[in-house]
């Protein structure tokens, strides 16, 4: 099972991170740190896999990991998952997103991290691994684009909300209340105005 899939650039910032397992965040903070010591210190000729680290469960666990020009893309798996299939699952990762961004760089998965998220979730649920069809993935992403296109699109809801509201048919709202003696004056709350 897949425990964490940890994405960070050369210098250690982490551009995508997610766990799969219960982690405090300050623990995530140091195991994410401790990931990238581990893996940024080795040779690009050296294998791809190594032992977890003391935090995430040493050897019980394994990194496996690659790295593509300015982006470490590191997968933390027990014992039970393939190596070899874990590589070829973090190949597909890139390369869908790959085709999804026009080759892809790290300022996308700064930019558009909705949308690398999705592209995780088609990949990988849970910690388990759900498609490894490279065409499947980008078709459903390519349906949720014109979904989003379609609805006018995310970034275009908050103006459609207020819109809504503006055109509401709302009673007045009391300027004062008498309750016997007592007189209060409501202030205008209104945005709208």
């Amino acid at each position: 099972m897949i425990k964490s899939i940890l994405i960070f650039n050369n210098h250690g910032k982490p551009r995508l991170i997610r766990f799969y397992q219960f982690f405090p965040e300050d623990m995530q903070q140091q195991i994410i740190r401790e990931t990238f010591h581990l893996v940024s210190k080795r040779d690009d000729n050296v294998c791809n896999f190594l032992e977890g680290g003391s935090l995430i469960g040493g050897s019980d666990y394994k990194l496996i990991y690659r790295h593509y020009a300015t982006l470490y893309f590191v997968f933390c798996v027990d014992s039970c998952e393939s190596e070899l299939g874990i590589l070829d699952l973090i190949q597909v990762f890139v390369e869908t997103l790959d085709k999804c961004f026009e080759n892809v760089c790290e300022l996308d998965l700064i930019f558009h991290m909705d949308k690398v998220h999705y592209i995780l979730q088609q990949v990988v649920m849970g910690g388990m691994v759900l498609e490894t069809n490279m065409n499947e993935i980008v078709a459903q992403v390519e349906n949720q684009n014109r979904l989003e296109k379609s609805e006018g699109g995310l970034s275009a809801a908050p103006a459609r909300a207020v819109s809504a509201v503006k055109n509401m048919n709302l009673p007045e709202i009391p300027r004062n209340i008498n309750i016997g003696d007592i007189n209060i004056k409501v202030p205008n709350l209104s945005p709208f105005v």
